[in-house]
């Protein structure tokens, strides 16, 4: 708990899933955390959820006056930011002949605009050494149909974050990327599938993990809590893939 003391951690879509798990997981580790989502009523809820540490503020990471609210209000809060999780993300999956301009553009704006928009904003508020965590996914080096668009704003958040690591590395901030492959979170009822749909889904996908099942979001905020302290002070650049071997075997 001690190396987390004094630290303070900023996750953008941290009302939900993966990001709530995070947040969770380093509140246990000494941590302040402030969280951010779309949802005001979500956000409410889950910081109510995570305790007196952490506070809960609404925004959207393609507006960058949300953004500087969040790194401000933050600051002006808990007097420091230690790391970032850039995590909001959409996954919406078409084929190639069912791509219009209207699914580029908002799985673009969300996941690759607004990512490089998050570590933007929080650049004035970073301290010397300071730890930014960008989640990409194993679509980002995988074939896989209909994730093409979405594919695309993975691959290219892992490009930026070996960018990044080299341009921010004198200021003592290190760059790294957390690759899952499939988790039980939330994001596939905002897929708009249904449960049947879901679970074929699951089902045809878990056949292709070597482990043989989902991920849990705990299971990445392990990864988090890693590459936010000071056990990954020699990484940057790099990305951890937590995807049950889809990736890999």
């Amino acid at each position: 708990m001690s190396s987390f003391k004094q630290h303070v951690a900023v996750i953008t879509g941290g009302n939900s899933g993966i990001g709530l798990a995070s947040a969770k997981r380093l509140i246990d580790a000494g941590a302040r955390v402030a969280i951010f989502g779309r949802s005001e009523d979500t956000v409410a809820r889950a910081a109510e959820c995570l305790g007196d540490r952490a506070i809960g503020i609404q925004g959207d990471v393609t507006v960058r006056d949300d953004l500087d609210r969040l790194f401000g209000q933050t600051h002006d809060t808990f007097g420091r930011v230690d790391s970032v999780f850039a995590n909001a993300g959409i996954a919406e999956f078409r084929s190639l002949d069912e791509v219009d301009p209207e699914h580029v553009s908002r799985v673009l704006d969300t996941n690759l605009r607004g990512t490089i928009l998050t570590v933007q904003a929080a650049l004035p508020h970073l301290n010397n050494p300071a730890s930014v965590i960008v989640t990409t996914s194993v679509v980002n080096n995988k074939g896989m149909a209909g994730t093409g668009v979405y594919a695309a704003s993975k691959a290219g958040l892992r490009v930026l974050v070996r960018v990044w690591a080299g341009e921010l590395a004198e200021r003592g901030i290190r760059v790294n990327a957390i690759s899952p492959g499939p988790i039980e979170t939330p994001i596939f009822s905002r897929m708009g599938m249904n449960p049947e749909e879901i679970e074929a889904m699951s089902e045809a996908m878990t056949g292709s993990i070597p482990l043989g099942r989902f991920g849990q979001p705990k299971e990445i905020a392990a990864a988090v809590e890693f590459l936010a302290g000071p056990g990954s002070s020699l990484m940057t650049g790099s990305e951890i893939v937590l995807d049950g071997g889809l990736g890999q075997v």
